[in-house]
């Protein structure tokens, strides 16, 4: 079969890093992950992965708990860092190059982020990880996802998530009548408030018509599955079939 994509953005929660655990870095899954992004870069696919730092720190959180909000999120993009300069390890023990740039300077262990030297890599065949968010406080790295979709102009954003595999009405965990939607537009996303992503990421996709497709990360192969346009979780764009 033929990838449906050829330049996609992954975007990887925190949580997904910290597997069952809950809180760091679990080893096992976060070898997995590396292992579903080769499959999909032997497809010929160009695979770019953004990294949450939830598994580690929480701006808002943060923020909430007394520390300033600006420096709060500073401290979230640098577990961003953390959670790429893993996943990049990971990626090259099995084989993949891969490259972390981050939108902070930190020449001794991560590039600078540069959108021509990005997409020079993707077309080599390696793994671009974007990391330390937008550089800025107060974006998500949602919003990261979706401004590095616009700028190296991938054709989707992969959102992989840890507990559900789509979205949903409800919390499913809390609503067993909660419904699944296969299909949404970004407007229904942000009129019904549904927490697939912050408001500004979601409207960055819709300015710039790029779709999102929500899936479960869990189950081995989905990521694939997903680049060859096998119909799982939920695709949200800008206007439903």
């Amino acid at each position: 079969m033929q990838p449906a994509f050829k330049r996609v953005v992954l975007k990887v929660s925190g949580e997904s890093l910290a597997g069952q655990n809950g809180y760091g870095i679990d080893g096992l899954m976060i070898s997995d992950i590396a292992e579903q992004i080769k499959e999909v870069v032997e497809l010929g696919v160009e695979v770019a992965v953004v990294c949450g730092g939830g598994n580690i720190w929480r701006g808002i959180a943060g923020s909430a708990s007394g520390i300033d909000r600006s420096t709060a999120d500073y401290m979230g993009m640098l577990a961003t860092v953390m959670n790429s300069l893993a996943l990049q390890d990971a990626l090259e023990s099995i084989d993949v190059p891969t490259r972390v740039q981050t939108s902070i300077a930190m020449q001794q262990i991560a590039e600078p982020y540069i959108r021509r030297r990005a997409i020079r890599h993707l077309e080599k065949g390696r793994v671009v990880i974007f990391a330390a968010g937008t550089g800025n406080p107060f974006f998500s790295t949602d919003t990261t996802a979706a401004l590095r979709a616009a700028e190296i102009e991938a054709e989707v954003i992969l959102m992989a998530k840890n507990k559900v595999d789509g979205v949903y009405s409800a919390d499913p965990f809390i609503d067993p009548t909660a419904e699944k939607f296969e299909q949404l537009t970004y407007m229904e996303v942000i009129s019904r408030n549904l927490g697939v992503m912050d408001s500004t990421a979601s409207s960055l996709c819709m300015d710039n018509n790029i779709p999102l497709i929500v899936f479960a990360i869990t189950e081995q192969g989905n990521i694939k599955r997903v680049v060859l346009g096998e119909k799982i979780g939920t695709i949200v764009k800008g206007s439903v079939d």
